[in-house]
């Protein structure tokens, strides 16, 4: 999925996204760091052009008549530009045949810019849509997974028609974010938290991220005045110096619950006492999230209104992370409790679906609502989670529902079944499958998050699943020469999706049905094409927005063994 583990570099803001320079480079074309003399526009010159896509890092892309009359044209990244747009750009890298450039001028808006709502849109690289209006995002992802499967995986126009569904709607656009990560360093001889601008490791001070939950901010607005108090420095990259390297905090849609992680370079802080004690007495408002119902595309939702099911927010632990390697990655592997405990609780509830329409069934779905179309009922009982710092969990706890719940949908259980679920992380899955199913094997690198799943299954009464720790690339060849069966696979692999040995044990046990779900398009496209020539059809492509406002985009197939 936009599966960020918790030992990567931070997710919403600089790093994590593929810029356009990998993907000129993907195509073979040449880095435009340094102009090539036969490059057919300089530094600094403008040119007006039609915005009509966008690139994985959100520049917008346009096409512009080459100056040698070539009919393939040339191609400009422009930051800041939406599809529709026609715009003034200034050329900033050139290139022979593409460039990046800046929005200069708007000559004419598109029809579906908006007004960004957060100030600091431009120069930030977390929300790299935020001025295009919401339906046009969905459009946009639902045209990025149609276009990848096309492209790397060979799929045909027709069968796209067929298999591939809308993006499903989020129900809150903003303040869905139940994790935040935030990095701290000085700006101007002062401690400040915010945003890396796009590409870079600068920081943009800024505490009131319109994703993120809104006692956010007066957690961060405490230990800025902590730090500037006691004199604490913040960690300087460059030199290896200072303390305070990134703020960590995970919130309990269900629960309310909070919890305050720093990550610091050292294994002790000056004042650790008075630091417990303002955070103890940060007011955190009254309620966990925002109002999913008043979710506009063109502007934040209240922060006083709270998701269906949310308490009120409340800080149940204070933990010191250290992390002393000169490195991108967030957090250690060393622990230690200043106040409370080490972990969060959160519940999700499996959810029905009807209006799911597989194989034959299914029509261009491309021209009906995915939110009309899917309804969701509650059923069962919730599954609680315990979610540490270092354990995998969805940034959206809502939509995540969804998304399982398709899964277990999709995976066609009766009860009788034996399923595989691979990236397991605390076993959100697992536990839903385990619901519909005889018997879940659950797979998970990460041990600590193995831990949690297994105390989340004995928590919720769970006894028909069991985990594994290890790569799944490893671990599910060992337990198939062992024996092992399965009669559905699901897999949540990372951005670099399945490893080729993974694939074909997958082959090899044969399942009846692989449940999909990737957070990557292209990889997922790559993936999907090993597992069709290997003896699987696709019966539904089903997009999904887990995270509004960004150019990332969840996808859930299901794939069907050839006359099973």
């Amino acid at each position: 999925m936009n599966r960020k583990r918790q030992n990567s570099t931070n997710k919403t803001r600089a790093a994590g996204r593929k810029p356009a320079a990998e993907q000129a480079r993907a195509a073979g074309k040449e880095s435009p760091r340094k102009r090539p003399a036969d490059a057919p526009y300089k530094k600094n010159d403008l040119v007006t052009v039609r915005i009509r896509d966008i690139a994985e890092g959100g520049e917008g892309i346009g096409r512009v008549p080459a100056t040698d009359g070539q009919s393939a044209g040339y191609t400009l990244f422009v930051k800041d530009a939406v599809i529709g747009d026609i715009v003034q750009a200034q050329i900033t890298k050139p290139g022979r045949s593409y460039a990046y450039a800046r929005l200069y001028a708007i000559s004419e808006p598109s029809p579906h810019r908006v007004q960004a709502p957060c100030p600091v849109y431009r120069s930030c690289g977390g929300c790299q849509l935020q001025a295009l209006d919401y339906a046009q995002q969905l459009a946009y992802k639902t045209g990025k997974v149609r276009s990848d499967l096309q492209r790397i995986g060979g799929f045909s126009p027709e069968e796209l028609d067929r298999l591939m569904q809308p993006a499903l709607t989020a129900p809150a656009p903003f303040h869905y974010r139940n994790k935040a990560q935030v990095p701290v360093g000085m700006v101007n001889g002062c401690p400040a938290a915010g945003f890396y601008a796009g590409r870079t490791h600068s920081i943009i001070p800024h505490t009131t991220c319109l994703l993120e939950q809104p006692s956010c901010h007066a957690l961060l607005t405490t230990i800025l005045s902590w730090m500037g108090q006691n004199k604490i420095p913040a960690y300087d990259e460059e030199t290896g110096k200072g303390l305070v390297r990134h703020v960590l905090l995970r919130t309990g849609r269900s629960s309310g619950e909070i919890l305050v992680c720093l990550i610091v370079n050292s294994d002790r802080l000056p004042q650790e006492r008075q630091l417990v004690e303002m955070l103890r007495e940060t007011e955190l408002g009254s309620a966990a999230g925002a109002d999913a119902a008043g979710a506009g595309a063109a502007g934040p939702v209240s922060d006083g209104g709270a998701v269906s099911g949310s308490a009120a927010p409340h800080l149940v632990g204070i933990v010191l992370n250290t992390n002393t390697a000169r490195t991108n990655v967030i957090l250690g592997q060393q622990d230690r409790i200043l106040w409370g405990r080490d972990w969060i609780q959160d519940s999700l509830q499996l959810q029905e679906v009807t209006g799911l329409q597989t194989g034959s069934s299914a029509e261009a779905g491309q021209e009906s609502d995915a939110q009309a179309s899917l309804e969701f009922t509650p059923a069962g009982t919730p599954i609680s989670f315990r979610i540490s710092p270092h354990a995998f969990y969805q940034v959206n706890a809502e939509q995540t529902e969804r998304l399982y719940s398709i899964a277990v949908s999709l995976a066609g259980l009766t009860g009788e079944e034996t399923v595989w679920d691979l990236y397991c992380g605390v076993g959100t899955i697992s536990l839903f499958m385990a619901q519909r199913a005889g018997r879940v094997c659950g797979v998970e690198i990460i041990p600590e998050a193995v831990e949690n799943a297994r105390q989340n299954a004995l928590r919720s009464g769970i006894s028909n699943a069991e985990f594994f720790v290890g790569k799944a690339e490893e671990v599910l060849p060992a337990q198939a020469a062992l024996g092992a069966r399965a009669d559905v696979i699901c897999v949540d692999p990372p951005r670099k999706g399945c490893d080729r040995r993974c694939l074909d044990t997958i082959l090899q046990m044969s399942p009846q049905r692989v449940v999909y779900i990737s957070c990557n398009p292209a990889t997922l496209a790559r993936d999907l094409k090993i597992l069709r020539e290997g003896g699987y059809s696709v019966e539904i492509v089903q997009p999904v927005d887990m995270f509004p406002q960004t150019v990332h985009v969840e996808t859930i197939v299901l794939l069907q063994k050839l006359n099973s």
